[in-house]
């Protein structure tokens, strides 16, 4: 029993404190009951209101027949409401294990077949110790970028604008960014303030509009704890803004959306006052800083890589009823219910595609290994294979991400639900009698219970507790094997084929080390592999 509550959510899910009632608390929560009751009590009532009149007053029951014919079309429909939405959720795991595999490809082909130092040209002064530090380099940067690519999904599908996450900004903070325009909807076009286009696509490496932007973001969060409007999305001296938003900038209204409860700068890593003035200090330090940003100083102010909303008010009934009006006229809406809503009105933020401007550095990575000749033509196809995984998948999540049930479907689905269910008590009447206040409860339960289910697991990349696990795709298996991957330089065939402790190469009645078979010639050799 313990097993099953244990895993009966996330079998990936950190253990929890608390022992068994704890996970089995967790586990209530997560089934339908939570998201259905307010429907569960109206109907009971509903029953119960219409028992006590068909008892005391007037019988209000009528003939069964459309229990019967609407009862069997009304399952059918669910069963393919909640087997549509299952799918979804089906192939979102299936392209997560897409980018997962692509990722493993990828990193391994570039640890072991890229080759450990590049030629010399004809005017290089460097060594060939140089050489090879200069690949080291760039092969682990590489890789970083394959880890940032899943990481920026996750935050991508979950509409998380921006790069300054914990587990994102070290990865990518040193790119020039890309003026691509936004992979999911958006109804802001990426043109300049005066409705022209902008004329540099990309930002210089050392412009200073990296700064200016984190600047403004660190200005907004103090703000934000203090309660007060937040502050400008740009800075006024910013060289740059003509330009629109980078992809590697959080957008203004993302921030405006969701305050970010963040802890006093006082006490926050654990540090005290004193450490905050040996940062002020740092500040003259010019050698700590990259493209106007000091990421060293600015890292106190990333947020954290999960940002689960927690329950309020709102998610109680009837309460929710509100959320949609208040979170549609832009209002702050606390609790889980206003978060889902958020993450559905995406058409009203930026949200750049910056899975996709990962994909291009890599693309140019492959492209200078082509250009200098270093691998052959087979390696060079798995290389662009496995990044057109990468791609792919991305392509298939957002498909999943951008394409809902059709409104007019969802409607008609739950108006004929609920029609059944108030029709359910002046049918069951003659024939349970006190019970149908129970049998119209189970039945509400049945019927909205699937439907409620189809809905979550439809987005299945939120932090909803029957969604994808998507912190452990990015953090315990990709980039734990990736750096597990580029702990050790790629080995060379000798040092493990010829081990003294390879000792059973030809069966296991005769032990005998490689050298050892070395000595005995290629005749004993053939022999052993010739005994059964």
């Amino acid at each position: 029993m313990e097993t099953s509550f244990m895993y009966s959510v996330d079998p990936f899910s950190p253990a929890r404190k608390g022992g068994t009632f704890s996970r089995l608390v967790s586990a209530v929560l997560a089934t339908a009951v939570v998201r259905c009751w307010p429907l569960l009590l109206f109907f009971s009532a509903w029953a119960t209101a219409v028992s006590v009149i068909s008892h005391n007053v007037h019988s209000l029951a009528i003939q069964p027949t459309l229990l019967t014919v609407i009862g069997t079309v009304l399952g059918f429909v669910i069963s393919y409401r909640t087997t549509a939405s299952f799918e979804r959720y089906n192939e979102g795991r299936r392209l997560w294990s897409q980018i997962i595999l692509g990722s493993r490809n990828l990193a391994r082909t570039i640890w072991f077949h890229v080759p450990e130092a590049m030629p010399a040209a004809k005017d290089d002064p460097s060594t060939l110790e140089q050489r090879k530090a200069r690949v080291l380099i760039e092969k682990k940067t590489v890789i970083n970028l394959i880890e940032a690519f899943g990481v920026s999904v996750k935050h991508y599908l979950r509409g998380e604008e921006g790069v300054y996450y914990v587990d994102l900004f070290h990865l990518v903070k040193f790119l020039p960014s890309y003026a691509l325009p936004a992979g999911l909807p958006s109804l802001v076009d990426v043109t300049s303030m005066d409705g022209n286009s902008t004329t540099s696509p990309r930002r210089p490496r050392g412009d200073s509009s990296a700064a200016a932007d984190l600047t403004s973001i660190r200005e907004e969060v103090e703000s934000l704890e203090r309660d007060a409007p937040p502050a400008s999305p740009t800075a006024p001296n910013s060289p740059t803004t003509q330009l629109p938003f980078p992809a590697t900038a959080v957008s203004p209204r993302k921030v405006s959306l969701v305050k970010v409860e963040m802890p006093p700068r006082s006490s926050m890593n654990g540090r005290g006052r004193s450490y905050d003035r040996e940062r002020q200090a740092e500040k003259t330090d010019k050698s700590s800083m990259y493209s106007g940003v000091s990421g060293a100083q600015d890292e106190n102010f990333l947020l954290p890589a999960r940002m689960p909303p927690k329950y309020h008010l709102f998610d109680l009934f009837p309460f929710s009823l509100l959320v949609h009006i208040l979170a549609k006229r832009g209002k702050d809406v606390k609790g889980r219910k206003a978060a889902r809503i958020r993450a559905k009105l995406r058409s009203k933020t930026v949200t750049h595609n910056l899975p996709l401007e990962i994909s291009l550095y890599l693309s140019s990575y492959i492209a200078a290994l082509q250009d200098r000749g270093v691998v052959p033509p087979p390696t060079a196809t798995i290389l662009l294979t496995s990044l057109n995984q990468l791609v792919d998948a991305l392509t298939g999540l957002e498909r999943i991400l951008t394409t809902p049930i059709p409104f007019s479907y969802r409607v008609q689905l739950w108006s004929v639900t609920v029609l059944y269910c108030l029709l359910l008590p002046f049918q069951v009447w003659n024939t349970l009698k006190w019970l149908t206040i129970p049998a119209t409860c189970l039945a509400s339960f049945i019927f909205f219970g699937f439907l409620v289910a189809g809905e979550e697991i439809e987005n299945p990349f939120g932090y909803d507790k029957n969604d994808l696990n998507l912190d452990h795709f990015t953090h315990n298996i990709i980039r734990s094997e990736l750096r597990a991957i580029t702990a050790l330089p790629a080995p060379h065939v000798e040092s493990w084929a010829f081990s003294q402790f390879n000792d059973q190469i030809f069966g296991s009645e005769e032990r005998a080390a490689p050298d050892e078979w070395m000595q005995r010639g290629l005749g004993r050799i053939q022999a052993a592999l010739a005994t059964i």
